[in-house]
C-alpha cells in the first residue's frame, strides 16, 4: 500500500507529519459506502451494518456480553462515557498529559466532573500514582475519585502492555474504581505489542474502552465498548442527549465492518508503526535523542531549533516541548496512508542539515 496525500502538490510540496487523520479513508471503506449508498436502512445505529459490526467485534473480543455503541469521534466518546458513569460529586484520575486534561477544551469539566491529574515520566499511570490521588481525597469536602482514565497509545506514544493493564485492573477493583481506556490509537498499540495484548484481553481488563477508527483508516468513527454491567443501563439516552446518536449511524457501522472483516484494522496500524520505526531509526542513526521510547506511530525527536526551522520549510509537524534555549522536541506522526518516500526524504533532509 502506498497512498500519497492528494493535496501534496497544492501545498508547495510541504508534507504533513502532524497527525494520522490528514488523509480521508481507506479505499475499501469508500467502495463499501458507495456500493451501499442507496440501500435504505434504519437510523440511529439500528441498521444492519451497525448490528453486523457489533457482532463481528464481539466475535473478535470472544465476548458476547459487551455492549457496543458507535460515535463520531474520540472527544465525544470520552465525554459521553465519563459523564454517563460518574455521579455529580465524582472525579476522574488521569495523567497530566492525558487527552481529556490537555486537548479537549475542558469537555469533562464542562459536565461538572473534576479531572485529578498525576505527573508521569512516560504518560502512563501506575497503581502507585493513582494511590497518591486517593490519599489526597479523604472525605466529603473533596471530590470522590471514581474513574481512572488511560489511553493506549498514550499522548506521548508509549504503550501499556498486558501486565501493566492487569496491575491497573487489580488495583482498580480492589479500590472500587472504574477503569476506562481511550483507544483513539488503539490499533497502533495492539500492532506495537504484536498480540501480547488483544481485544479479548481488553474486554476483561477494563470497564469500558473504545476502538478508534478515525486515526486508523476510517473517515470518522469510534466504537465504544462497555464491559461492566453496572454502566450499560440507559447509555443510549446519554448518547442522544449529547448529540452522539446519529440518524445516519449506518456510516459508522459500515466502516467498522470493513476495518475488521479481513484484519484490515491491524494491517493499517502495522504499516503506520513500521514507518514510524523507520523514522526513529533514521533519526537515531544521525545522533539525535528522543523524548520518549515510543514503539507506536508517534515519534518525539529532539532537534536544534535551527534544524527545526529548516525542516518546517518542507514538512509540517508540531513543536512539542522546549528542551533548552537552543533545542526542542517535536512530534512526528505517521498514518496508514503515509507516503514512504516522504519518510525517506525527511531522513535524507535531516542528514543534509545535520552535516552542514
Amino acid at each position: 500500500m502506498n497512498y500519497k496525500m492528494a493535496t501534496k502538490a497544492d501545498r508547495n510540496e510541504i508534507y504533513s507529519f502532524k497527525n494520522d487523520y490528514s488523509e480521508g479513508a481507506h479505499p475499501n471503506i469508500l467502495k463499501a459506502l458507495l456500493e451501499t449508498n442507496l440501500q435504505q436502512q434504519l437510523g440511529y445505529g439500528e441498521d444492519e451494518y451497525c448490528l453486523r459490526a457489533m457482532e463481528l467485534l464481539k466475535e473478535k473480543m470472544q465476548n458476547t456480553d459487551v455492549d457496543i455503541h458507535f460515535v463520531s469521534g474520540g472527544t465525544q466518546a470520552n465525554l459521553i462515557v465519563i459523564a454517563s458513569v460518574l455521579r455529580p460529586f465524582e472525579s476522574v484520575i488521569a495523567a497530566s498529559t492525558g487527552h481529556i486534561n490537555v486537548h479537549e477544551t475542558g469537555a469533562i469539566e464542562a459536565t461538572g466532573h473534576k479531572v485529578n491529574t498525576v505527573d508521569t515520566c512516560d504518560g502512563k499511570l501506575t497503581p502507585a500514582a493513582i494511590r497518591t490521588v486517593l490519599n489526597q481525597h479523604t472525605d466529603e469536602h473533596m471530590v470522590k475519585p471514581r474513574l481512572v482514565y488511560i489511553s493506549n497509545t498514550t499522548e506521548i506514544g508509549t504503550v501499556y502492555n498486558r501486565t501493566e493493564l492487569e496491575e491497573l485492573h487489580s488495583f482498580c477493583k480492589a479500590n472500587k474504581l472504574l477503569l476506562f481506556l481511550d483507544g483513539a490509537r488503539l490499533g497502533s498499540a495492539l500492532a506495537a505489542l504484536k498480540e501480547e495484548l488483544t481485544l479479548a484481553d481488553l474486554s476483561r481488563l477494563v470497564d469500558a474502552f473504545y476502538i478508534g477508527g478515525t486515526k486508523n483508516g476510517a473517515l470518522i468513527g469510534e466504537a465504544i465498548v462497555l464491559c461492566n454491567e453496572e454502566i450499560k443501563d440507559s447509555f443510549r439516552f446519554n448518547m442522544k442527549q449529547r448529540g452522539a446518536l446519529l440518524a445516519k449511524g449506518r456510516l459508522l457501522g459500515l466502516q467498522f465492518l470493513e476495518l475488521f472483516k479481513d484484519n484490515l484494522f491491524l494491517e493499517l496500524a502495522q504499516r503506520a508503526n513500521s514507518l514510524a520505526a523507520k523514522l526513529t531509526s533514521g533519526i537515531k542513526e544521525q545522533g539525535y535523542e528522543l523524548l520518549t521510547d515510543s514503539t507506536s506511530n508517534q515519534v518525539f525527536p529532539i532537534f536544534p531549533d535551527k534544524i527545526i526551522e529548516e525542516l518546517h520549510k518542507k514538512y509540517a509537524f508540531y513543536l512539542w516541548s522546549r528542551m533548552d534555549e537552543n533545542s526542542s522536541s517535536v512530534r512526528l506522526v505517521t498514518s496508514w496512508a503515509t507516503d514512504e518516500a516522504a519518510v525517506d526524504a525527511f531522513i535524507r533532509d535531516l542528514g543534509d542539515l545535520t552535516r552542514k
